[in-house]
C-alpha cells in the first residue's frame, strides 16, 4: 500500500467508525444521564443545551486510534502520537467524569490538570528526541534555525499545554472546535506528507476523518458534545503533530483562531483586573459575537472561514521554511 492510499484509508476508516459509533453511544450517554452542564452566566441561548450528551470525544479517539494503527508505516511514531493524544484525553475524561457523573462543578483541580499536562509535555519532548527529532526550532517563512538544547523540553511543554487548553477554550459552540480541528488536521496531512513523515500524515488523516465524522453529530443543533475528553485530546494531538514535524511555530499560524480565543480570555482578565472594565461582552471570543446578536451558526461559519485562511497561510509558511 502506498503512502497516499494509507492516508486516505486512515481518513475513511476513522470517519466510518465515528459515524457508526454515534447512533450507539449517543442514546447510551443520554440513558446514563451524562449530560452537559451550562454556565448560568453565559449566553441565555445556551441554557437549552443543558443535558446534551457529552464525553463524545471518546468516539473521535477510538476512530483515530484504530485507523492510525491499521495503516501506519512506523509503529513507534504512531505510539507516541496516539499515546500523547490518549493521555490528554484521559485527563479530559477525568475532568468530565467528576463534573458530569459525580456532580463536582469544578471537575479536576487545576493543579492536577496542569501537572498531568506538564508530564505529557515532557513525555512528548523525550519521545520525539528518541525518535530522532533534534532540538532545532525553525522560524516560519524564513527557514532560519535555532538550536535550543535542553530548553527544547521546556519549549515543547509550553506548546503542549498551550495547544491543549486553546482547543479546550474554543470548544464552546456547536461544531466550532471540531470543524477547526478538521481544517488543521487536513493541513497537517499535507505538511507531514511533504516532509516524508508518513506515520504523522496517516495519524493526521485519521484525526481529520474522526473530526468530520463527529461533526455529523456535533453540528448545530448538537446531539452530543466532545467534552474535555475530546478538546484536550485534540489539542494534545495538534501539539504532537507539530513537534514530530518540527512545525511548532507554524502551529501559531494555522491554529490562529485557537490563539485568538486564548488571547481574548487573557485580555479580558487583565483588563478587568487593571481597570475594572471588560473589553469583550464575554470571553472566549466566540461568546462576544453571540452577545452582539450573531446567530451561533453564523459565528461558527465565520470562525471556520478565518481558520481555513490561516491554515492555508500556515501551509505556505512551511514551504518558505524549505
Amino acid at each position: 500500500m502506498n503512502d497516499i492510499t494509507a492516508i486516505i484509508m486512515a481518513f475513511v476508516v476513522s470517519l466510518v467508525v465515528v459515524l457508526i459509533l454515534g447512533p450507539v453511544l449517543i442514546p447510551t450517554l443520554y440513558r446514563m444521564k451524562f449530560g452537559q452542564e451550562v454556565r448560568d452566566d453565559g449566553p441565555r441561548t445556551h441554557l437549552k443545551k443543558r443535558g446534551t450528551a457529552t464525553m463524545g470525544g471518546v468516539m473521535i479517539l477510538l476512530g483515530a486510534t484504530i485507523a492510525a494503527f491499521l495503516f501506519t508505516d512506523d509503529i513507534w511514531k504512531t505510539l507516541l502520537l496516539t499515546g500523547i493524544t490518549l493521555g490528554a484525553g484521559l485527563l479530559g475524561f477525568l475532568d468530565d467524569y467528576l463534573k458530569v457523573v459525580l456532580r463536582r462543578p469544578l471537575g479536576l483541580k487545576a493543579r492536577h490538570k496542569i501537572l498531568g499536562q506538564l508530564l505529557l509535555g515532557i513525555l512528548l519532548a523525550w519521545g520525539a528526541v528518541l525518535l530522532g527529532r533534534d532540538t532545532t526550532i525553525i522560524i516560519p517563512f524564513t527557514g532560519n534555525e535555532f538550536v535550543i538544547g535542553l530548553f527544547y523540553y521546556l519549549f515543547v511543554v509550553v506548546v503542549f499545554i498551550s495547544a491543549a487548553n486553546a482547543v479546550n477554550l474554543t470548544d464552546g459552540l456547536d461544531g466550532l472546535a471540531c470543524g477547526l480541528m478538521a481544517i488543521a488536521g487536513g493541513v497537517y496531512v499535507l505538511i507531514s506528507w511533504m516532509m516524508g513523515n508518513t506515520a504523522a500524515a496517516v495519524f493526521a488523516g485519521a484525526l481529520t476523518g474522526g473530526c468530520l465524522g463527529f461533526l455529523r453529530h456535533n453540528y448545530h443543533p448538537a446531539k452530543i458534545f466532545m467534552g474535555d475528553t475530546g478538546s484536550l485530546a485534540l489539542g494534545g494531538a495538534l501539539a504532537a503533530l507539530a513537534v514530530l514535524t518540527g512545525t511548532e511555530l507554524v502551529l501559531l499560524i494555522l491554529g490562529a483562531v485557537f490563539v485568538f480565543e486564548v488571547l481574548s480570555v487573557i485580555i479580558q482578565v487583565v483588563s478587568f483586573q487593571l481597570t475594572g472594565k471588560r473589553v469583550f461582552k464575554m470571553s472566549p471570543l466566540h461568546h462576544h459575537f453571540e452577545l452582539c446578536g450573531w446567530p451561533e451558526v453564523k459565528v461558527v461559519h465565520l470562525f471556520w472561514l478565518i481558520g481555513f485562511c490561516f491554515a492555508i497561510l500556515g501551509l505556505w509558511s512551511v514551504k518558505g521554511m524549505g
